[in-house]
């Protein structure tokens, strides 16, 4: 009797061995498949929602099983204003729009998922406080070259890039704008490299890449652990870095640049928790603006009068 008991409890035990290793497998292959589709946009891809919120349920249970075939970002619209199209290191599309006698010279970078017409109604803001704008494609984006996006990883040595071009070509002042994605790239070139613009402009930084990728997994209503620390572990062995270090929070340590930070008391992808530690780390003159109702939104859309006033004060202390 002892002797058939054990035998079927060995037999329980290979079996739920089995089974768990046949979930372990299972959960790391649907993590990289996912990785790979939130790094890699496919052309011609049809986007079936603007965000996990507006997800039917039936979406929300494909989107988890299969991942979201992301679209290549392509370029809605062009500026009302004159404008020239530049090719940076024969990989970069640019916008350039001048005004007379510019203040200086505003380089502006979107956010996941987006292309510099996304950054077209700034662009016309900062060109009516006096100063020249340049609009940029992040590689994978737009005009731009590639299909990929690290989620501002790689993307810092892109922001270098711009700031080097325009300081080469016109020995102007440089001011960096950047949204979301495109704030956190910036933050990595200038912990990274060292440079020194004017100043900073950031608007909605996520805290890391851990931190972003669990809030999409939350907007969802899906626990995000284990599978975002698996999507974050596979999104950077695809990609070839380690993405658990990809932490504005700790880039912010290292930034003594003049630093406006913006974000949304709404934003479903940021939390305030991680804009107060960014906000906390920055180490030379800032200044934290909380629209109260903005989401993960350009804050044009219901802030412009606040935003230009916020901006436009900033820049002339």
């Amino acid at each position: 009797m002892t002797f058939i008991f054990f035998t079927s409890m060995k037999r329980m035990f290979n079996y739920l061995g089995k089974f768990l290793l046949f979930i372990f497998l299972l959960a790391n292959a649907m993590s990289a498949m996912h990785a790979y589709k939130f790094t890699h946009y496919k052309k011609g891809a049809r986007l079936i929602a603007k965000s996990p919120e507006a997800l039917s349920m039936n979406q929300k249970i494909n989107a988890l099983i299969f991942g979201v075939c992301l679209p290549r970002p392509i370029e809605k619209e062009k500026p009302d204003e004159a404008y020239k199209t530049i090719l940076i290191n024969n990989e970069l599309s640019c916008w350039q729009l001048d005004v007379t006698d510019a203040k200086g010279m505003v380089i502006l970078f979107h956010g996941y998922g987006s292309e510099k017409s996304s950054v077209t109604g700034r662009a016309s803001e900062f060109n009516r406080m006096g100063y020249s704008t340049l609009l940029v494609d992040f590689k994978g984006s737009g005009g731009s070259a590639g299909s990929t996006t690290t989620i501002g990883f790689r993307e810092a040595a892109q922001v270098k890039t711009c700031y080097d071009y325009i300081q080469q070509q016109y020995h102007c002042k440089i001011i960096l704008c950047g949204t979301s994605m495109g704030a956190a790239a910036v933050m990595k070139c200038v912990h990274d490299t060292k440079i020194k613009p004017e100043a900073l402009i950031l608007e909605c930084p996520f805290g890391s890449m851990l931190h972003t990728v669990e809030n999409r997994f939350n907007a969802m209503g899906v626990p995000a652990f284990p599978m975002a620390h698996l999507l974050v572990f596979y999104g950077g062995v695809l990609n070839g870095f380690w993405a658990f270090d990809h932490n504005p929070i700790d880039y912010a340590k290292e930034i003594s640049t003049p630093t406006l930070l913006l974000s949304g008391g709404c934003d479903e992808r940021v939390t305030q928790q991680e804009i107060d530690d960014i906000y906390n780390n920055l180490k030379g003159r800032k200044r934290k603006v909380i629209y109260p109702l903005a989401r993960h939104e350009s804050y044009l859309n219901h802030y412009r009068e606040e935003w230009r006033e916020d901006v436009d004060c900033f820049l002339e202390q």
